[in-house]
This record gives structure tokens, C-alpha cells and sequence, in this order.
């Protein structure tokens, strides 16, 4: 079934494009939501300027993500996990963490534009493929260290402290001379 788009559709087709659907699609879809009409002279003419703006706005867009790839080539993103001791972790490193790390780095995505085969589920460096658009990629290197725990932190407490007290005991030595 051959319909006219008269709004953007991601992966089907921007304002004016004249597409081949399946007419459950275009007939359950489509034509009630008032996505797409019936393809005629009158109907592409009324279409016309909303088909350059979108063209316009999707050329500035691909503008913003061809910059936006530049920058992320060499970003490198930390992200601490609670592990075992042979380094597996607990849960898992997905696109949603992924997101939220490059977020605090400044670069804002979508956990669907993280291509992620399988969940991170050990200690490592792995390069993350990033897809802006069909054609447009780039690549960041999430590392996934261990998070300290508060058995960790009270241990580090406990060294500080020790060493404190033998650093005031040569005070007091050093007083008493």
C-alpha cells in the first residue's frame, strides 16, 4: 500500500515521502492516527513546504551528530560496580549506565543509540559502539572498575588511623628531646 507521510516517522520516512507499507500497517496504523494520507497531486502540494522544513531540520541534525561523533572518538567513561573477588559483578554495565556516565561527561544519548551486544558483566575496558544515525558511528571506551565498599572505607579508616597514632607517637618523642 502506497501512502504520503504527512509527519516524520523514524525509520519509515520524513513529511511528503510517498512510502510502500503493509496495508494492516497503513490501514490500522497510519491512516487513523492522520500520519499518512492517500498520495495525490493536491495532497503533495499541500505538503511540500513542511517536507523543506523537515528536510532543513534534519540537515541541521545531521550536522549536530556528525559533531557530536567527532567529539565522543576518544572519550573514555569510568563506571564502579560492586564485585566479587574474581571481578565478576554483581549485576550488570548496560546502555542505561552508559548513558547516565557519558551524561556526566557532558554528551547526552539514548540507551538505543548505546549498541551494546551483551551486558558488561566483568572488571574490564571495553570499546562501546555509538550509533548516531544509520551511517554515522562512533566508538568510547567504557572502563568498569570496582566500587568501594563500606568494608573498604572503615579498612582505609582503620590503616589512616594507625598510621596517625604512630605519627603522634614520634611527636611525642621528638617533644620529650
Amino acid at each position: 500500500m502506497k501512502l504520503l507521510l504527512t509527519q516524520n516517522i523514524d525509520k519509515l520516512g520524513i513529511v511528503g515521502d510517498v512510502v510502500d507499507v503493509s496495508s494492516g500497517y497503513g490501514r490500522n496504523y497510519l491512516l487513523p492516527r492522520g500520519l499518512a494520507t492517500q498520495p495525490s497531486e493536491t495532497n503533495t502540494r499541500k505538503l511540500a513546504a513542511a517536507r523543506r522544513t523537515a528536510e532543513l531540520d534534519r540537515a541541521r541534525e545531521r550536522a549536530v551528530m556528525e559533531a557530536l561523533a567527532e567529539r565522543l572518538k576518544d572519550v573514555e567513561v569510568t563506571i564502579r560496580a560492586r564485585t566479587n573477588e574474581e571481578g565478576v559483578l554483581y549485576g550488570s554495565v548496560g546502555p542505561r549506565e552508559i548513558v547516565a556516565a557519558l551524561a556526566e561527561e557532558g554528551y547526552y544519548l539514548k540507551p538505543e543509540q548505546v549498541a551494546l551486544d551483551k551486558p558488561i558483566r566483568h572488571l574490564d575496558n571495553v570499546p562501546v559502539e555509538i550509533r548516531l544515525a544509520q551511517d554515522l558511528h562512533s566508538v568510547v571506551k567504557v572502563w568498569v572498575v570496582r566500587e568501594k565498599v563500606a568494608g573498604d572505607a572503615e579498612e582505609e579508616d582503620e590503616d589512616a588511623t594507625a598510621a596517625g597514632r604512630e605519627a603522634g607517637k614520634d611527636d611525642r618523642h621528638s617533644d620529650d628531646e
